[in-house]
């Protein structure tokens, strides 16, 4: 997919230059930490930092377990026109009030200077080793606005209309599509038509995301989070069904929209690619999959999707000297499948192999482009720990922890304070299962008529899900507080900066 034009590329050449310039002596990596509404990014960064920083339990991250990683601590980050993520804040919410930080509403970044001492010999007689770690953190609606840089108002329209019509979505896209279906792409344009249009078309957008939906297809991203952007005419746009004549007069709606939609584009999306996306050297993609099974074959087919339209923005490639001076490219992705606490450890590598199956064709795609990929099911803040349950004589593995205020299993509802023991099923062995369930419930090419109800009956309907309040960090007999628990979060800091710490 071709998102950027040739003066985009010199462009983006001349920014790699200068950032390459100015760090002589202490080369740094931009790792993008990305992801769809509530897969938990705003934590993964908060935990990894958390714990190198204060020496966390890192067993299969090899520096730490070889004792060469000498301290981590925040610096200055290098653009200054790019909000700071709160890391302190977030920090405090999860160690002190034992809540979940926010949700990212806006991309940030920050830099993290790691020491170390080499595992060569020749490198260690040279000095200690210094690598700046820049982290971006990506609002995940905004993800899926990338490949529409590919696509025209047209192609866009016919995409956003079939897709409102599906199962899953119908229903919830109702009031949109007759209001759609009253509105004549070559009336003449109208501010008032345009806006009533643009406000039905993101109260659908917004319900399809809500959790008893969990659909991740709900681009523009920025129609959920407009920021600064709020009310403005490149915001203020939405699909039309295409003029009977195929083509619309001038002065129409049509027209209108079409000019705002092609804004949008050079206002919002290339920027945000050219600034951000097309400068990093390593990748997070971070998947709430449980959400996903839970909500139905629709969402799973959702997923799919949208990792598959994601991924084609992404530029993968195997890195080397020249292209970290003129075009950065990806060279090592992780798909991790959040919210591992929220199973027993039996299940983990279940919640991979779903994934990966899940992922089959857009891990493909990147493999063939020259970048290495990982998949693991982690918990960034582990807020369970495992326990077995004895019921009817039989002992089921199970995970313990504190639900958080408000939620409600079994007819009981818990108040915050109370540590339980819950036995919240497994997913299957063979993931094929799943998958044929999908299948059946959403036939490919089949006619939507044809797709079953079923398309938003969960897959895992023996399963049960609390939402947990994060742990108290323990203190060792010396007094000292750990660092965050976590799952997993080892082997993600082993793939994504391991080899540029030997």
């Amino acid at each position: 997919m071709r998102l950027t034009s040739l003066t985009d590329e010199a462009r983006i050449a001349l920014e790699n230059a200068a950032e390459f310039a100015t760090s002589l002596g202490s080369p740094s990596l931009r790792l993008g930490v990305t992801g769809l509404a509530r897969a938990g990014k705003t934590v993964f960064i908060t935990a990894l930092v958390h714990n190198l920083i204060h020496g966390g339990r890192l067993p299969l991250f090899e520096p730490w377990r070889a004792r060469r990683l000498e301290s981590a601590e925040l610096r200055p980050q290098l653009h200054d026109d790019v909000p700071t993520f709160d890391y302190r804040g977030h920090v405090k919410k999860l160690v002190d009030a034992r809540v979940w930080p926010e949700s990212t509403r806006m991309i940030s970044e920050m830099r993290l200077t790691i020491a170390y001492e080499s595992a060569s010999f020749f490198s260690r007689t040279l000095g200690r080793g210094r690598l700046n770690l820049d982290i971006v953190d990506y609002p995940g609606e905004w993800l899926l606005d990338l490949p529409l840089l590919a696509k025209d108002f047209r192609a866009w329209s016919l995409e956003a209309i079939e897709r409102a019509r599906m199962p899953g979505r119908a229903a919830i896209a109702g009031e949109w599509l007759a209001h759609l279906d009253r509105l004549d792409p070559a009336a003449p344009a109208d501010d008032e038509r345009a806006e009533e249009a643009h406000r039905l078309f993101t109260a659908y957008l917004a319900a399809a995301r809500a959790d008893g939906h969990a659909l991740s297809m709900v681009p523009p991203g920025r129609f959920l989070m407009p920021g600064d952007l709020a009310g403005s005419p490149a915001l203020t746009f939405a699909p039309l069904a295409i003029p009977a004549e195929g083509s619309a007069p001038r002065g129409s709606l049509w027209e209108l929209m079409e000019r705002r939609f092609d804004a949008y584009k050079d206002i919002v999306v290339r920027p945000f690619f050219r600034t951000h996306f097309a400068r990093l050297d390593r990748q997070v993609v971070l998947v709430d999959v449980l959400a996903a099974l839970n909500a139905g074959p629709a969402a799973v087919t959702d997923l799919e999707v949208a990792l598959a339209e994601i991924l084609g923005s992404f530029r993968p490639g195997r890195s080397s000297w020249l292209s970290s001076v003129l075009t950065r490219r990806i060279d090592r992705i992780l798909f991790a499948a959040t919210k591992a606490d929220h199973l027993h450890q039996t299940s983990h590598d279940r919640l991979e192999a779903i994934l990966k199956r899940l992922l089959d064709k857009a891990i493909a795609r990147a493999s063939f482009a020259g970048a290495t990929v990982d998949v693991r099911a982690i918990a960034a803040v582990r807020a369970t720990r495992e326990a077995m349950m004895r019921v009817d004589g039989e002992d089921l593995p199970s995970i313990q922890g504190t639900p958080q205020a408000g939620e409600t299993i079994d007819g009981r509802t818990y108040h915050g304070g109370e540590t339980i023991t819950l036995f919240p099923g497994d997913l299957p062995e063979n993931p094929d299962v799943l998958f044929e369930a999908v299948q059946r419930a959403m036939p490919e090419g089949a006619p939507v008529d044809a797709r079953s109800p079923a398309a938003t009956e969960t897959l895992i309907p023996d399963m049960r899900f609390l939402r947990f309040r994060p742990p108290r960090l323990e203190t060792t007999a010396e007094g000292v507080t750990l660092s965050l628990p976590h799952i997993r979060l080892d082997r993600a800091l082993d793939f994504l900066i391991g080899d540029r710490l030997a």
